[in-house]
């Protein structure tokens, strides 16, 4: 009889470690991707020596992506100091201080247009969309994800 009792208690550890561990999903959720994000760009400006970092998307909140789940947004500027810098040639110089932030990979580079990339682990998408005249430019989103 006590075999059959601690059989059966074993079962159900097993039984309650797999429910629990059905029940969650993996990854980050909205806000947590959203905090990375937001990182993520404020450390890419750090790395560029960017002046005059201004915010201009504080992020911060859920936009509803539907069934439950949202994403968040995040946006900064900044100034290089050799304001005769084309868009094009800012971008390539945020793309290479990346590598020193995260691992992200190219999406879409289409020359003289924004480059976005994305980070898998981390859920989040980065768009370099510098305008020129020495002025930095970048935002980015998190994927659709749980609620926070």
């Amino acid at each position: 009889m006590a075999f059959s009792v601690r059989r059966g208690g074993a079962v159900c550890a097993v039984m309650v470690l797999v429910a629990v561990s059905g029940c969650g999903e993996s990854g980050p959720t909205a806000a947590e991707a959203g905090e990375t994000l937001k990182n993520h760009i404020t450390e890419l400006m750090e790395e560029r020596h960017a002046l005059d970092v201004r915010i201009t998307d504080s992020g911060g909140r859920d936009i509803s992506c539907g069934e439950g789940k949202a994403k968040r947004t995040f946006a900064a500027t900044g100034r290089d100091p050799a304001s005769q810098r084309k868009g094009d040639s800012l971008n390539d110089l945020l793309l290479g201080a990346l590598s020193r932030v995260a691992p992200y990979r190219i999406v879409e580079d289409h020359g003289d247009a924004p480059i976005k990339l994305a980070n898998d682990k981390y859920k989040t998408i980065l768009i370099l969309e510098s305008p020129g005249s020495g002025q930095y430019a970048v935002r980015g989103e998190t994927e659709c994800l749980r609620a926070s």
